[in-house]
C-alpha cells in the first residue's frame, strides 16, 4: 500500500515540521489503513474454520458490526462520533491480534479468539449509546471488567461474567449476575455518570487547542499496553484515582502553553496527532501519594495517536514528552507510507541516550525524537525569562543537540536509504545545521559535549571496544 510522498512533504518532516495538509495526509493514511484491517478481520471470521473461530464468536461479531453501521445510519450528525470509535488508537491492538488468532499458523485457541472477537461488542454499544439508537445486547465482562469506550467501566466478579444491556431513553441499564443493576447515564462528549460504586467512569482531558477534541485519559481499555512489551524499563499499566487524576489534570492545564513555546507548529502536531493518552506506572516506586522521580514513555505502531505516559513531573515536562512521542507517531506513519530504508536489524549502532546497541531503525527513531527535542528546547530557552526555567532548558538544548551531532552522520552517510528516505535525511540535516548556528551558553554546551563523550567513552567499554558507527 505504499505510494509516492512528494518531495516537499518528506523535506518539511525531516525538518521535524508538518503542515496541517502533512499531518492530516499521514492521520488519512492511518485512518484507511484500520478499516482496511477491520474488513480483514471480518472476513478471516467469516472464512475461519470452527476450529479456530467458534460459530457463536462469529454470529457475536457480525451483530456487533451490524449494530456499528446502525449507529451511524441512526443519527447522521452524530456519525463522526461513531466512526471515531472504530479510528480509537487502542482498536488497533484488537484487530491486529484478532486477525493472528483467525489466520495464525499456531494451534487454533477457540477460548482466546471468542473472547477477543467478544470485545468488538461493547465498542458496537458504546457508538450506539453515543448515536442515541436503543438496543439490548448480551455483553461479556472479563478479568473482572466491561470497559465501554468513551463511557466507562463496569467492575463485575473475576473471570467471564455476562452482561445484559439495555439502552432507551438516554439511560443504558447493565445487569451482571453478580452484582444489582446499574443505571449510566452518558455524559456529553465523554464519560458516564452512575450513582453505583461498580461504575468507573471514563475521562478526558481539555482540549489542547480551542474548539479541539478531548484527549481521553484512558485507564480502562484492556489492549491499552502491549502484551510483549519490546522496550526494557517500559513500566506496566495504572489505573488512576482521583487524586492522580487531579494531578494530570494540573500539569495538562499548561502543556499547550508550554508547547506552544517551541513554535506554532508543535501545538499544530500534537492536537492533529494526540488521540489518546495512556497513563503507565512510574519507574521504581513511590511514597506518600506523590509521584515518584523519573518518567517514561512511548508509542505504539499499531496504535496510531496513543501516547502512553508516566505521570507528567509538571507542564514542561508532559509538553517535552508529547515533543518527543509525537515524532515517532510521525515518523512510523510516514514508514507505512514509503520505506525509507532497507537497513537490517540487527543492533549494533551507538545512540548516546541509551546504554544498548540500537537497529538502524531504532537509531533513525531517536535521532528524529532528540532532534525535534533540541529544537524545541532552544526556542522555550529563547523565550523564558532569567530563571532557572531557562537554565534548564539551555541545558537540555544543549545536551540533545550534542546527542544529535553524535549519530546523524551515520543515518545520512548509510547506503541503505531510499531516495524518500534521503529526502527525509536531508531536512533532518537543514534542521540541525540551524541549531548550531544558535549561540548556546558556553558552560551548557561544555557540559553537553563532556556528557556525549562520556556516554561513547563508557558504551565502548560496555560492549568489549565494539565500534561506535
Amino acid at each position: 500500500m505504499t505510494q509516492p510522498v512528494p518531495h516537499h512533504v518528506l523535506y518539511e518532516l525531516g525538518c521535524t515540521e508538518g503542515s496541517p495538509a502533512t499531518l492530516r495526509l499521514l492521520a488519512r493514511d492511518q485512518d484507511r489503513r484500520r478499516l482496511l484491517l477491520l474488513r480483514a478481520v471480518l472476513d478471516a471470521a467469516d472464512t475461519a474454520p470452527a476450529d479456530r473461530c467458534p460459530p457463536a464468536a462469529r454470529r457475536s461479531l457480525v451483530e456487533s458490526w451490524a449494530l456499528l453501521e446502525a449507529a451511524e445510519r441512526a443519527a447522521p450528525d452524530r456519525a463522526a462520533t461513531v466512526r471515531s470509535l472504530l479510528l480509537a488508537p487502542l482498536v488497533g491492538p484488537w484487530a491486529e491480534h484478532a486477525l493472528a488468532l483467525l489466520t495464525g499458523a499456531g494451534p487454533p485457541d477457540r477460548a482466546a479468539t471468542a473472547r477477543t472477537l467478544g470485545h468488538l461488542a461493547p465498542l458496537a454499544a458504546a457508538a450506539a449509546v453515543r448515536a442515541g439508537l436503543p438496543f439490548r445486547l448480551r455483553l461479556t465482562a472479563t478479568g473482572g471488567t466491561l470497559a465501554l469506550p468513551t463511557l466507562g467501566a463496569l467492575r463485575t466478579a473475576p473471570g467471564t461474567v455476562p452482561v445484559d444491556a439495555h439502552h432507551s431513553g438516554g439511560r443504558l441499564v447493565l445487569r451482571a449476575p453478580d452484582r444489582r443493576t446499574v443505571t449510566v447515564r452518558p455524559q456529553r462528549g465523554h464519560g458516564a455518570w452512575a450513582a453505583s460504586p461498580a461504575w468507573r467512569a471514563a475521562h478526558a482531558l481539555p482540549p489542547l487547542v480551542p474548539g479541539g477534541h478531548p484527549v481521553p485519559l484512558d485507564d480502562l481499555d484492556p489492549y491499552r499496553v502491549p502484551r510483549h512489551p519490546r522496550e526494557p524499563g517500559f513500566t506496566g499499566i495504572t489505573d488512576l484515582d482521583d487524586l492522580a487524576r487531579k494531578r494530570w489534570g494540573g500539569a495538562w492545564s499548561g502543556t499547550g502553553a508550554a508547547l506552544a513555546h517551541g513554535g506554532p507548529h508543535r501545538i499544530s502536531e500534537a492536537a492533529t496527532l494526540l488521540r489518546c493518552l495512556v497513563p503507565l506506572a512510574p519507574p521504581g516506586g513511590g511514597a506518600g501519594g506523590e509521584p515518584p522521580p523519573g518518567s517514561c514513555s512511548g508509542t505504539r505502531r499499531e496504535a496510531f495517536g496513543a501516547v502512553l505516559s508516566s505521570e507528567p513531573p509538571d507542564a514542561a515536562g508532559f509538553a517535552e514528552t508529547l515533543v518527543h512521542e509525537s515524532q515517532h507517531v510521525k515518523l512510523a506513519a510516514l514508514a507505512a507510507l514509503t520505506p525509507l530504508h532497507r537497513a537490517g536489524p540487527a543492533p549494533r549502532h551507538f545512540a548516546p541516550w541509551r546504554p544498548d546497541p540500537r537497529p538502524f531503525d531504532g537509531l533513525w527513531h531517536g535521532v528524529y525524537s532528540h532532534l525535534a527535542l533540541a529544537d524545541w528546547w532552544l526556542r522555550y530557552a529563547q523565550g523564558a525569562p532569567p530563571g532557572p526555567a531557562r537554565e534548564r532548558a539551555w541545558a537540555e538544548h544543549a545536551r540533545r543537540r550534542e546527542q544529535v551531532g553524535a549519530a546523524l552522520p551515520v543515518l545520512v552517510g548509510s547506503d541503505a536509504l531510499t531516495p524518500a528516505g534521503r529526502t527525509l535525511a536531508e531536512g533532518m540535516v537543514t534542521a540541525y545545521t540551524r541549531l548550531t548556528e544558535a549561540e548556546v551558553p558556553a558552560e551548557h554546551l561544555a557540559r553537553a559535549v563532556a556528557y556525549v563523550a562520556t556516554t561513547r567513552a563508557l558504551w565502548i567499554q560496555r560492549h568489549n571496544g565494539m565500534s561506535p558507527s
